[in-house]
């Protein structure tokens, strides 16, 4: 299986530093979460990653190589990327937008094989885009067109997977959709899904690992029950919160102190309990 690693990242856009001389290791086979506030270098991070941006020092390890001195096609056969709110041309059909996935794969006068089209129908009936292969993306839902071009990245037959924010723009319902999708392929392929995420709740759920970034370097990370804490949310988000454990899940969930409700405020600063008795039933 795939190893992915960064040693002494330094990445950023003029002066402007991002993030700063950061060593991590992926883990195999696993889920792992960025989190985050907005503009810490979650999705700077991922691009450098996946070789869409050049470090200012560091390098980036793949299999034991550096990805900078790897062929693009390598790459590209080893790790496929989805960006954050990808486009495509007008008319383009979802069976069409998958089979560019087999880009990495083909070659000057090569027909289009037998195995080119087994990949693609598999990621077709993975995300459970068969029956709308035929349809133009721009025609479809936000969830249709999020599985169809996550159908796109499971054609190009890679270990690693790296999306940037998969969720964004999502209704809930979608959101675990899109989530449970990536969970299944997991479990069933043991493919290394790299995320970004700003959902910390939905980030416990699905992860395996979560990575935390602050001040341009890991503030923390591990498994979510010995990452996600108040302390961490605080010192990360610069926000007040109760972590308690999801009653279904057992992950933690961050319960974030706000105006809200103003019966409910007042009683979380008098430290009370609110109880529905049977009278008041």
């Amino acid at each position: 299986m795939n190893s992915l690693t960064a040693s002494n990242l330094t990445l950023g856009f003029g002066d402007r530093i991002i993030i700063d001389e950061l060593d991590i290791s992926i883990p195999k086979g696993e889920i792992t979460v960025f989190i985050g506030p907005n503009g810490c270098g979650k999705s700077t991070l991922l691009r450098s990653l996946a070789r869409l941006l050049k470090p200012k020092q560091g390098s980036v390890i793949l299999n034991g190589q550096n990805i900078a001195k790897m062929r693009t096609r390598e790459v590209a056969q080893n790790m496929a990327i989805l960006p954050q709110a990808p486009t495509s041309p007008e008319g383009l059909t979802v069976y069409e937008l998958v089979k560019q996935g087999r880009h990495p794969y083909r070659k000057v006068m090569k027909q289009w094989s037998k195995e080119d089209e087994e990949a693609v129908q598999k990621a077709l009936e993975d995300t459970n885009m068969s029956d709308l292969k035929d349809q133009s993306v721009d025609s479809l839902s936000g969830g249709q067109r999020q599985r169809a071009w996550i159908a796109l990245t499971l054609a190009q037959d890679t270990d690693i997977i790296l999306l940037d924010e998969p969720t964004t723009y999502l209704d809930l319902t979608h959101q675990i959709d899109v989530l449970d999708l990536l969970f299944e392929l997991n479990e069933k392929d043991g493919r290394t899904i790299v995320m970004v995420l700003h959902d910390l709740n939905l980030a416990s759920r699905y992860a395996h690992h979560i990575i935390a970034i602050k001040d341009k370097k890991v503030y923390a990370q591990g498994k979510p029950e010995d990452t996600i804490s108040a302390d961490l949310v605080s010192a990360v988000f610069r926000m007040r919160c109760n972590i308690a454990c999801d009653p279904i899940f057992g992950t933690p969930m961050c319960i974030p102190h706000g105006r809200g409700n103003c019966l409910i405020k007042d009683a979380v600063q008098e430290n009370s309990i609110l109880q529905t008795t049977p009278e008041a039933l």
